[in-house]
């Protein structure tokens, strides 16, 4: 296998992905509707139940909800198995409540509201310090423990990068499919560092292990020889933790899906950058001296 010869194609792949979520946030900025599509746990807003009593058309309910609030992407999360939703969007106050329900009720009349619930601001705000306070946490800690293990701090950098490329495709995932930005996002972006990273770690400790059998200029032929006898051990891993978390998403209700669908295309970046981004990285960051194939 010829990866860090191919370095520069599997870059350009990532990179493309990359700008492709980066594109789709601008796109939904310019429309007014915010880079990423953030649930009431991270702006604050108002959530409530709502049990319309017969069947009903769900696009048709979120465009009664966008006339009588104003409000242009409010969520409704069906309730699997039941004529149940549960409605998030921006706080409304109690005329606008009245207002609503009078006019969810013109339009299915067994209609009846179940518990409302408020998210202030404030708690949002501590959601979102929370969530940027763990995930740095975990990358420094993560790069002084790789650093430490290998006895060389390109190792933990060159891990960190390719963790960091693993993030930014989560995050494209989560403006392209517009998946609401929740707690469970939270779980997902530490779920899939430390996956990600275990896999890293493998080929590292193989490289490690390699060291005395290829010279100080066969860094090319160590690296790849690494990454190919580690590559089922990869795939593997990553299929089967695949298949599981797809099966959730497939019988999974709403809310298991907001988990399950980055959690997939998480799988997916932490595999391809342990096998073609970590170890390439790492080369690029070697001084010239130990670069001589």
């Amino acid at each position: 296998m010829k990866i860090v010869e191919n370095r520069m194609k599997f870059f350009i792949v990532s990179l493309v992905v990359i700008c492709i979520g980066l594109a789709a946030m601008v796109f939904h900025v310019q429309k007014g509707e915010g880079p990423f599509q953030y649930d009431v746990e991270f702006t604050g807003g108002t959530a409530f139940d709502l049990d319309l009593g017969q069947e009903y058309d769900q696009a048709e309910l979120r465009e009664i909800i966008k006339n009588v609030t104003g409000q242009a992407s409010p969520q409704v999360q069906q309730i699997i198995g039941t004529n149940e939703v549960t409605v998030k969007m921006q706080s409304i106050d109690s005329d606008t409540r009245q207002a609503l329900m009078t006019a969810i009720k013109a339009q299915y009349p067994k209609a009846e509201m179940g518990e409302i619930s408020d998210v202030s601001k404030t708690v949002s705000n501590e959601m979102q310090a929370a969530a940027i306070k763990a995930t740095l946490i975990a990358v420094v800690a993560m790069l002084l423990y790789i650093s430490l293990r290998f006895h060389d701090f390109r190792a933990g950098a060159s891990a960190i990068i390719a963790l960091l490329h693993d993030v930014l495709i989560v995050l494209a995932a989560y403006a392209i499919f517009r998946i609401p930005v929740n707690n469970t996002f939270i779980v997902v972006l530490l779920t899939i560092l430390g996956y990600s990273i275990n896999a890293t770690i493998v080929i590292f400790d193989r490289m490690r292990e390699n060291k005395d059998v290829f010279s100080r200029k066969q860094t090319v032929e160590k690296i790849n020889k690494s990454i190919s006898q580690t590559l089922a051990r990869s795939i593997n891993t990553s299929l089967t933790t695949f298949l599981t978390v797809g099966a959730i998403y497939v019988l999974g209700v709403p809310a298991i899906k907001e988990f399950a669908l980055p959690m997939m295309v998480g799988i997916l970046a932490g595999a391809y950058s342990s096998v073609c981004i970590s170890g390439p990285i790492w080369y690029v960051l070697l001084p010239k001296n130990e670069k001589q194939a």
